[in-house]
């Protein structure tokens, strides 16, 4: 049953025109991100950034480094789509993407973690081997049939994001229409919309489209009978969502993926009609079919569980922000804070309060993200501590902070009598300087 469910030969065209689609975004991503200058605001103008904690090396390529390193990603980009070195390019590709991706945390959206995953899928399959340079230079990797589990990786991918992002909307923000509200505010001033975005039943419509959209697009695209009806939802639903958020490549990323969920014939059809079509379906049982199961089986395992670990950790993730990241929690909430650090001298025990003034280490963005985000602010703490470490200063670091989540009464956020300069990062379990709140009604919360 295992070896035809995984391992039964199907026509390979739907990969092959998959791989030139995301060839060209992944180009398009980088070279985008030269051109929009969102190299210069993100990684040239601060003057460190907010890694994954760990991950300390890595910084940004000083001078215009990071240009010429997002001018060869796109250059990567460009040779998966045409096929050229296609395993050595899209390795490269993904291994650069991921110093990017660990490198900053301002900037972070869950749609760079997507792409992060699809570029490790893409790297193991056989997207090479039909309509390609590296077929023309070498006709014995020709192939028009691939496993039936090159599709299944990629569907039950998505299916696990979307359905995560659909539940993930079940709390009450969400379900009044606040969220819906609030991001439709910041959008009062786009041309034609904006004014339509701002009613009542747009907050609506936006609420229960997005919730049934995650939680059933998948399903719908599977079943032949509402696949076209499904396919034209999607168009509005990514086309909307490029429109009024901006989010790049991602949308059309979403579209192309569609070509998983069409029939083969159709796609073979559509895009390469030149192309034999693979109709044998052969079962072959590969010699990697042991270590494929146990790869795959850790994968999804990671994939399921790890969105789910925010259960584990005391306090609601939408206020710790502990379990939020990875997990497909996705433009839930809007956030907004207030944060003053400051310095004692410890050997000093008549040490006055110096302040800090964050406008001298931080960028813009990098301000919004340290006043709200609780990794963030420790880090910060961690480096005033080396800076004074270096002028022969031992330093105790406070910080007062009061974050809103949703509109809400700001609070206090961190325990202002702990030295976030001297307690470790717990990345496995709460960290208990980040103040929990029980559940109160919404009309305490409210300013």
């Amino acid at each position: 049953m295992i070896n035809r469910w995984l391992f039964t030969q199907i026509d390979n065209s739907a990969l092959i025109i998959f791989r030139v689609f995301f060839g060209f975004l992944i180009a398009a991503e980088a070279f985008g991100a030269i051109f929009t200058g969102w190299i210069k605001r993100t990684l040239i103008e601060p003057e460190f950034t907010f890694n994954f904690i760990g991950l300390d090396f890595l910084q940004p390529l000083p001078g215009n480094g990071m240009y010429f390193y997002f001018a060869v990603m796109g250059v990567f980009g460009l040779l998966v789509m045409i096929g050229y070195k296609y395993r050595w390019s899209i390795i490269a590709y993904t291994i650069m993407w991921a110093g990017v991706y660990f490198m900053q945390k301002s900037s972070y959206n869950n749609h760079y973690y997507l792409l992060f995953l699809l570029l490790i899928m893409m790297s193991v399959l056989p997207a090479g081997n039909y309509f390609s340079i590296d077929v023309k230079r070498k006709p014995s990797l020709k192939k028009i049939a691939m496993p039936r589990w090159c599709v299944l990786l990629i569907i039950a991918q998505l299916w696990i994001v979307y359905t995560y992002a659909s539940v993930a909307k079940l709390y009450p923000d969400w379900l009044d229409y606040t969220v819906a509200k609030n991001l439709m505010l910041g959008k009062i001033n786009y041309p034609i919309v904006g004014q339509l975005l701002q009613h009542h039943w747009s907050h609506i419509s936006i609420t229960y489209f997005g919730i049934l959209f995650d939680l059933l697009i998948v399903p719908l695209l599977l079943w032949r009978k509402t696949r076209f009806t499904a396919f034209c939802m999607s168009i509005f639903f990514h086309l909307f969502n490029s429109i009024v958020f901006q989010i790049g490549i991602f949308p059309y990323m979403s579209l192309a993926f569609t070509v998983f969920f069409f029939s083969r014939e159709r796609m073979h059809q559509v895009f390469m009609k030149k192309k034999e079509f693979y109709s044998d379906n052969e079962i072959i049982v590969p010699s990697y079919k042991k270590p494929l199961l146990i790869l795959a089986s850790i994968w999804f395992v990671i994939q399921i569980a790890l969105p789910l670990r925010h259960w584990v950790i005391p306090g609601d993730v939408l206020w710790t922000e502990e379990g939020h990241r990875m997990s497909w929690r996705m433009m839930l909430r809007g956030r907004s804070g207030m944060t003053n650090f400051y310095i004692l001298d410890k050997n000093d025990p008549n040490a006055k309060k110096k302040y800090v003034n964050k406008n001298d280490y931080l960028s813009k963005k990098q301000l919004r993200t340290v006043s709200t985000k609780p990794d963030a602010m420790w880090q910060f703490a961690q480096r005033l501590k080396k800076e004074y470490d270096t002028k022969g200063k031992d330093v105790a670091v406070y910080v007062k902070s009061k974050v809103s989540v949703n509109g809400k009464k700001h609070r206090d956020f961190i325990d202002p009598k702990v030295d976030l300069a001297s307690v470790p990062w717990n990345y496995f379990a709460t960290n208990p300087w980040i103040i929990k709140y029980p559940e109160v009604n919404d009309s305490e919360q409210k300013e």
